[in-house]
Formats: structure tokens, sequence, C-alpha cells
């Protein structure tokens, strides 16, 4: 799958922009703050519908604009894709697919596959859970439809089951008709992230190889309070606690990953280097985990990704995301000087394009070689 095309108009800091992709890489470059990780999240936007920075929908919209529209030509699978969302202030947003608009936003979720690595991405150490749950949650989602509606269902249940808590409501029929949705969707979930964990160690352990050497030892585990109980069980266990807190305080809505560095904590005793290392890590194993389980190669989006880090690892990253198993990259930095020896090593197609105020002003363009 290839991004061809991308029109953006008032995103963000970007008030109008006509782009044109290398089907292989493309470079954007430009200081800080000028607009480069706007374009990739613009990218993202179209394949999530949403910010890959979990903003608010209305803080998206360029400043004193009243609307925002992105548009993205793409072929997926040997077919012309057209890719449109649209937003105004105050309404819902809006995302067409060759002119018809989806009826649920889910739907288009997975059709273009996408994996970003930011500077955002140290969230996924050193914050809480619902870092490390989004991360299962976007990449399982991307190939799995059914986990991404019983996800959906479950949350509704969830957030349906705390507005009667604080209403006090105390009707055993209608807390069971909404806990037994929350047991029949928390089954498929937990068990869903389970296999997937399982699945993606290996992977993720690879990669971090990969980029640090064979002198770290890397793992993660699923944290769950469905591991050695049913929901069923959790929720009967916690009830009187949740009447008294006001909200539900178990379940898979609680889950989390403990990524360790040997037998600790990475947030605790990584570097910043090995910190920056293992969200690398995480997110190409996320590339294949995706590219297998949707057989279609996912748009790689890598910005910023060299900071912090030291010549060695600088050195195998740029080997990794040289190689041939990746399809259309977009890649964001400060100088030329990484940009150019992936172009080198690919020696193929390119776009180079530089960043400044807003405004994408390409600057050359490479053939096969």
């Amino acid at each position: 799958m290839r991004l061809n095309s991308l029109q953006i108009l008032n995103y963000k800091n970007i008030a109008e922009a006509r782009l044109d992709f290398s089907p292989k890489v493309n470079c954007l470059i430009g200081n800080n703050g000028m607009g480069k990780t706007n374009v990739l999240d613009a990218i993202y936007y179209l394949s999530m519908c949403k910010s890959h920075m979990n903003q608010a929908d209305s803080s998206v919209i360029m400043h004193d604009a009243p609307f925002m529209m992105l548009q993205g030509h793409y072929t997926r699978r040997g077919v012309d894709e057209d890719i449109t969302i649209s937003l105004q202030r105050g309404k819902r947003k809006v995302v067409r697919r060759g002119g018809k608009e989806y009826q649920r936003l889910s739907q288009h979720i997975g059709m273009l596959p996408i994996v970003m690595i930011a500077p955002l991405d140290w969230d996924l150490i050193r914050g809480g859970g619902e870092e490390r749950r989004r991360l299962m949650d976007t990449i399982i989602s991307q190939s799995d439809k059914d986990y991404l509606e019983a996800l959906i269902r479950y949350n509704k249940a969830v957030e349906h089951r705390n507005s009667m808590i604080r209403n006090e409501m105390r009707d055993p029929l209608l807390y069971e008709t909404v806990e037994q949705v929350m047991c029949d969707c928390a089954t498929r979930i937990h068990s869903t992230r389970a296999r997937w964990v399982e699945r993606f160690t290996p992977i993720f352990m690879e990669y971090y190889r990969a980029v640090a050497g064979d002198g770290e030892i890397v793992h993660m585990t699923y944290e769950s309070h469905l591991n050695n109980a049913t929901m069923l069980d959790v929720l009967n266990a916690c009830r009187e606690r949740d009447m008294i807190l006001g909200y539900t305080t178990r379940g898979v809505h609680r889950d989390d990953i403990d990524l360790l560095l040997g037998d600790h904590p990475m947030r605790r005793t990584g570097s910043q280097g090995q910190c920056k290392t293992y969200t690398i890590a995480l997110r190409l194993a996320q590339f294949d985990f995706i590219k297998a389980e949707s057989t279609t190669t996912p748009i790689l989006l890598l910005d910023d990704i060299f900071d912090r880090l030291d010549a060695h690892r600088v050195e195998r990253i740029i080997d990794v995301v040289s190689s041939d198993r990746f399809g259309q990259i977009f890649i964001t930095d400060t100088n030329r000087t990484h940009l150019d020896e992936i172009i080198r090593r690919q020696s193929g197609d390119y776009r180079m394009m530089t960043v400044a105020n807003g405004e994408v002003i390409p600057d050359g363009k490479g053939g096969e070689a």
C-alpha cells in the first residue's frame, strides 16, 4: 500500500499543502516547531481517524479556521482509493471513502494500516497503563474487527455501569444486564490480548537486539485482573468498593504490560538511549505484526527517531529501516545527514521536502538507481 498524494487544509499550523510522494522514501527536513510532525500526523489521521498525539479533534483545526480537511489518494492492493476527512468546529468529523461517507468510523480502521514512531512514544515507558493499553488496542484493532467491536461495546458498558453507580442505582437486574455485556466482551478482549503478547514479544525482542546488540535482554508480560479470574468474579469481588469509590475499579480496562529490561522495569532502570531503543523496537514489531495479520504493508512514519541515541544505535537503526522489508516510509529530521544515508542505502526512488512555518517545499526527488 502507498500514499500517492496528500492535500491538507487548516490542519494545525499547515494552512494549505498539496504534496506528491515517492512510493519508497519521503524525507521532511526543518527546524523543530515548523510543521514536519504535523504532516506525519495528518497522514496518521487519515488512517486512524484521530491524531497520533491523542488530541481532541477541535485542537487539530488551525487557529481561527472554521474547519479542516485532509484528502489522501492511495493505491491499495492494486486499486486506487480516495479518503477524505473533514471536520467543522462544533460538529462531528466526516470520513468518506470514494466519496461515500462511513456510517461508523470503526469501519475505516485497519483499511490503511499505519505505524508511527515519535518522541511521544516515551509515554509508553514513563506513562500510565492507559498508554500501553492503547498500544495493544491500536495494533490489534487494525487487523481484528471483532476485537475492535468488543472493545467499543465493553467501554460503553463500563461507562453505563459507572453512570449507574454515580446515580446510586441499586436494581440488581439493571446491573446484571450491563455486566453481562462487560463479561462477554471482556472474555474476548482478554484472550485476544494474551495471544497478542505471546506472539508479539519475540518479534519485539528481535528488533531490540537488532538495534542494541546482544548485551541487553528485554521482555514484556501481560498484567490483567482476568489472568486468574473471570470478569464476573472480578465484578463481584469489588462491587462494594466500586459503590464507595463511584466507578468500576477492575476489569480489562485496567490491563497493563510490564516492560522489562532484564528482571527490572524499564521505566526505573533504562537510560534515555535504552528507553528510546525500547520504544523504537516496539513500533517496528508493531509494523511486522500488522503486516503479517493484514496482508497489507503498513505505511511507516518515523518522526525524529535519531535524537538521544549514540552513534552505534543510530547506525543499527539506519541498517534496519533501510532494509527491503518496509514499504513506503516518511521520515523527519532537522538535518540531512541521516536521511541522505538512508537514501543512499535504499538506492531507489525518494522525495525530499523542507518544512518551514507550516509551508512544505519540495526540494528534489530521485529515480530508481
